[in-house]
């Protein structure tokens, strides 16, 4: 493992790489409220055959984290972020792997350059209106009136007890769970202003959703090789999210494993093995 920084629109943006830069890169992309961090375990597993590159997003893990006042949390800006550091390291060809909010920010990445995705793999990444569950009920009353009020009531999803929730619904064994990944997540969302940074970016996701159905018409005119490998007891996003997958792409491989949001905590090898018998296909 390599652990890397570079400068992209004056921000400190951290990556971790891994494996040999000829082989075939698969960048993963990760969610709220993690960091790269979420896949040191799957890297390992899988550096022996392919090229790892794992960013963190502005105001996550170890990336710069500029005020939300000073500095624009919208998905289409991570996704520019992510775009300029592929392009800085001569990233020219990859597959992706999507968790949570690196579904709308690796799609994006994928309409503006269709031709440099080799394939992608979902792992609670939705991309369909199936997928969302009446946890986003909450979000959604943001959505529709950004007020004090509605944006105070989120702040229940920062909170220790929340992240923990994050870790362990859904899964059959909890006792499987580090809980040493919520407390890492907790002490980067607790830094001053940061809750600030998550409220802008809960209030952004609501542009999500209507970007779907292009999302969707990516899929259906490239189809680009699909693998979604999905936690079945996820409450955040549900497992017809992954299903709805292959109504778009013909050859979609879907599986659903015993597991919540986070199935690498507790499905690290099942996985792994999946993903790499996927990307090994690529190249076939």
């Amino acid at each position: 493992m390599r652990y890397h920084t570079a400068v992209i629109e004056g921000l400190n943006v951290f990556y971790r790489e891994a494996g040999d830069p000829s082989a075939p890169t698969l960048v993963l992309l990760h969610g709220f409220p993690t960091s790269s961090i979420a896949y040191q375990e799957l890297i390992a597993e899988l550096a022996g055959e392919f090229h790892l590159i794992a960013p963190d997003y502005p105001g996550f893990g170890h990336s710069s984290a500029p005020a939300a006042d000073t500095w624009d949390y919208t998905f289409d800006h991570l996704a520019d972020v992510v775009d300029q550091l592929l392009d800085s390291i001569g990233v020219r060809k990859y597959a992706i792997y999507v968790h949570d909010y690196g579904a709308p920010v690796g799609f994006r990445l994928a309409l503006r350059h269709p031709e440099r995705i080799t394939g992608i793999v979902s792992q609670n990444g939705n991309a369909y209106d199936e997928g969302l569950t009446p946890f986003w009920d909450q979000l959604r009353a943001y959505w529709a009136d950004p007020s004090q009020e509605n944006g105070d009531a989120l702040r229940a999803l920062l909170t220790p007890e929340a992240t923990q929730w994050q870790y362990t619904h859904g899964v059959p064994d909890t006792s499987l769970v580090n809980p040493d990944r919520a407390a890492f997540d907790q002490a980067l969302l607790d830094r001053p202003g940061n809750q600030e940074i998550q409220l802008a970016l809960f209030l952004d996701y609501g542009v999500n959703p209507g970007r779907y159905p292009a999302w969707q018409e990516y899929l259906r005119t490239h189809q680009p090789p699909l693998l979604a490998v999905w936690g079945r007891g996820d409450e955040i996003f549900g497992p017809d999210g992954a299903r709805a997958y292959a109504r778009d792409v013909k050859e979609a491989r879907v599986h659903l494993l015993d597991a919540g949001h986070f199935p690498l905590t507790t499905r690290l090898s099942q996985s792994a093995a999946l993903i790499r018998d996927f990307l090994h296909g690529l190249s076939d």
